[in-house]
């Protein structure tokens, strides 16, 4: 049996080994200040992202034993071998943080088919992926966290975000029918967001949506790091609690 045992601030496996936490788009945003945070309660955390020379800079910031791995989650042999070194050099992951995740926004139509298929890829089929590949790991000791990033167009949508309502709403879907299958081992808890400071605007590819989104989110005063103190504080939580859904937005959205 396997359980978080909080010693001098750090939580552990009973076997003395520091909890492993594995994210995705670690490379800024909500992944890199989850990372930061989770590394601050004590977990060893494998850092997950396209862009390898910014996660090795946070790797290098965070120390103890962060790793650095260049992983697409779209890429299910790449995540077979990020899963591989998180096996090797930490021992397995104890929670996985999905929150790689792309929002292209545009009205509904051919032009943007494109950028369709990518938020499907990223958003829905690379966190089923992730979750696939790293499940075992997950499952071992009987005591995993599964975080999946969902968003509050995962509840309701607008005219402009369809498709990438569509992901979200097909995440929150899968991931009740995911908690209910691996109950009470794995806990398994969505976050959906509000506007949320970050780079998310900025992969926008229609013109006419890119300045009014960008200029919307320059105003938003919640920040990646609110996030990640949500994120910290469901995996910390004793093992007979969970809490499976947490929506969370400015106060004034």
């Amino acid at each position: 049996m396997h359980r978080k045992m909080h010693r001098i601030g750090i939580f552990m496996t009973e076997n003395s080994r520091p909890l492993v936490a594995v994210i995705t788009g670690a490379s800024s945003g909500i992944g890199e200040a989850t990372a930061r945070h989770l590394a601050s309660a004590g977990y060893r955390v494998a850092l997950l992202a396209r862009r390898v020379d910014r996660l090795e800079s946070l790797a290098a910031e965070i120390g103890d034993g962060a790793i650095a791995i260049e992983a697409d989650v779209t890429d299910r042999d790449a995540l077979v071998a990020a899963a591989l070194r998180v096996q090797d050099e930490l021992g397995g992951a104890d929670v996985l943080v999905n929150n790689a995740g792309l929002m292209l926004l545009g009205p509904f139509g051919s032009e943007q088919k494109d950028d369709y298929k990518r938020m499907i890829d990223v958003n829905l089929l690379g966190a089923m992926t992730a979750t696939e590949v790293f499940l075992d790991q997950l499952t071992a000791n009987g005591a995993g966290d599964i975080i999946n990033i969902s968003s509050v167009a995962g509840r309701t949508a607008v005219a402009v975000n369809g498709v990438y309502a569509a992901t979200k709403w097909g995440l929150n879907g899968w991931s009740e029918a995911l908690r209910q299958q691996l109950k009470p081992a794995v806990r398994v808890t969505v976050v959906e967001p509000g506007a949320v400071a970050t780079e998310l605007p900025q992969h926008t590819t229609h013109e006419g949506m890119r300045q009014g989104i960008q200029q919307l989110y320059s105003t938003v005063e919640v920040t990646g790091d609110d996030i990640a103190e949500v994120i910290t504080f469901a995996v910390t939580r004793p093992r007979h609690f969970a809490i499976h859904e947490v929506m969370a937005r400015p106060s004034g959205e």
